[in-house]
């Protein structure tokens, strides 16, 4: 399997489906897969892709929800951390939107924009 196909498969296995059968990404799993250290250096590429989603004349809450999700953290205890659901429109306005020079990033593109123009 040739690098690109496995990275593109990367992205295919964060998707996650909703109860109502419409595919999803998380903002937190696209952050870390799209190497950046820490979520809160992510949030600027959010808002970049928002301000994509709003200037191409659609709503943006249609395609990136709030979420609170539960994370474990030391000795077992658990937490509330934002994170926001990623429609696949999202996830490309978020990989055209993150750090272009990193490698995953690219084939990030890749992905979305097969995927997106698919019939």
């Amino acid at each position: 399997m040739s690098k690109e196909l496995i990275h593109q498969s990367v992205f295919e296995k964060l998707k996650h489906i909703d109860k109502n059968g419409n595919e999803y990404w998380s903002a937190r799993d696209m952050a870390k897969i799209l190497e950046y250290s820490e979520y809160r250096h992510f949030l600027g590429v959010i808002e970049k892709a928002k301000e994509a989603c709003r200037n191409s004349g659609f709503q943006d809450s249609d395609h990136f929800e709030d979420l609170l999700d539960m994370i474990t953290i030391g000795k077992g205890g658990q937490r509330q951390v934002e994170n926001v659901k990623l429609s696949r429109y999202a996830g490309y306005l978020i990989v055209q939107n993150a750090d272009p020079s990193k490698e995953i990033v690219a084939t990030g593109q890749t992905y979305f924009a097969v995927q997106c123009v698919k019939p």
